[in-house]
């Protein structure tokens, strides 16, 4: 292993007992720890190999792998973006609030003491890190509990909601109105054939994934827009990555990544994103058009074949993600609470973690109360209108 003062930094060993820990700084170096890391493990479609090479590839940020283990095989591994935050510098996951439901690559137990020693090694190669905020994350993937959350956490902003598959797809509709739910979309059925006639898409090729996504960029713009919301979709180096991330992905058998469209009279109507794990679909993303049919609900009918899908697919559950939308509950029956770790590094960064950890409490009170998040986003509308596009928390 190279020594960081004599290399510029490209990696730093510390002990932890019966494991080491590294953090590399080279992003060749890094992306190899990384790869390694996640060949035998449990991690989240966001901590997946193919999320962060992608994410590295295309938004080409500062980013640093800290890894506990053998180099050939770590046993946990957290691959992270340095951003500013005002004069102070964050550590953070990549892909920045695309990124949800976080666990990162663990093949083993790991101890507090060990997770303690790999971030001593973070502020020992990277010593300009204030902060690491580790975000949304998840309390288990599959039989795995994160490792994470033996740190002082609180809950995430932004619930979480997903339906059981349990039964199937008729068992699923007895437990949530199916019978409305039914006629529904017969209704739908009758209006796309009367507008021209309808099929349910999925991309199978890299020109398939370019004209999905093509399409829900130009629904997000205009949606976010309406809203007064800063677009997290709209620079191109995002879009570059996405692009990466679901072509990529059509390797795969099954794909990790998966993109579904609703036609109808040959144009796009309704697009949905997800990653595929070994038990759910988790929608990352979706979009309708704003036309003559978006009263008719085409995401909802999307919605409806995904998750009839999925049943089909002998899948457990269907995650619609974070956020908490009347769309969502007519289907849910299951909230998911995403959990952040905040771990300061220098004194700096502790009193970063306070502001964080205070303004978090407040979002989630403004969220929580239907009163105060339909004034949030009234005013945030307002805002959106009069000047530049205000950040979604």
């Amino acid at each position: 292993m190279v020594d960081a003062a004599a290399a510029g930094r490209q990696s730093r060993s510390v002990a932890s007992g019966a494991r080491s820990a590294h953090v590399r700084t080279d992003p060749d170096a890094a992306l190899v720890a990384y790869r390694n890391a996640c060949t035998a493990s449990s991690a989240s479609p966001s901590q997946d190999f193919g999320w962060i090479d992608a994410w590295a590839r295309h938004v080409v940020p500062d980013f640093i792998v800290a890894t506990l283990g053998p180099v050939e095989a770590p046993v946990f591994a957290l691959a992270l973006e340095v951003v500013k935050s005002g004069p102070l510098k964050v550590a953070r996951f990549m892909g920045e609030r695309h990124a949800n439901g976080n666990f990162a690559p663990l093949s083993g137990i790991v101890a507090p003491s060990e997770l303690d020693a790999l971030f001593a090694a973070i502020h020992a190669a990277r010593p300009d890190i204030d902060m690491l905020a580790l975000e949304r994350l998840a309390e288990t993937c599959g039989t795995a509990t994160n490792p994470l959350l033996a740190f002082q956490n609180a809950p995430s902003a932004n619930l979480a909601l997903a339906v059981s598959l349990e039964g199937g797809f008729e068992a699923l509709l007895s437990r949530t109105s199916g019978k409305r739910k039914r006629k529904k979309h017969r209704s739908q059925q009758r209006k796309f054939e009367a507008a021209g006639g309808f099929r349910r898409v999925e991309a199978k090729t890299p020109a398939d994934v370019d004209a999905l996504l093509d399409a829900f960029f130009v629904m997000k713009d205009e949606r976010f827009r309406k809203l007064g919301i800063a677009n997290v979709f709209g620079r191109q180096d995002v879009q570059s990555f996405f692009r990466a991330l679901f072509a990529q992905a059509l390797a795969e058998n099954p794909p990790a990544y998966v993109l579904h469209g609703l036609e109808v009279d040959g144009q796009i109507r309704a697009i949905t994103g997800s990653s595929r794990t070994c038990d759910r679909l988790v929608c990352e993303f979706g979009s309708i058009s704003d036309d003559e049919l978006a009263s008719t609900s085409p995401g909802d009918f999307l919605f409806f074949e995904n998750i009839r899908e999925a049943c089909e697919g002998g899948l457990s559950v269907y995650d619609f993600s974070v956020g908490d939308e009347p769309y969502k509950r007519l289907w849910c029956d299951l909230e998911i609470i995403q959990y952040d770790v905040l771990v300061p590094l220098t004194r700096r960064g502790a009193l970063l973690a306070h502001v964080m950890r205070a303004r978090n409490r407040i979002t989630s009170f403004v969220k929580n109360s239907p009163l105060a998040w339909r004034l949030a986003k009234a005013l945030r509308r307002r805002r959106g209108q009069g000047s530049a596009p205000v950040a979604e928390e």
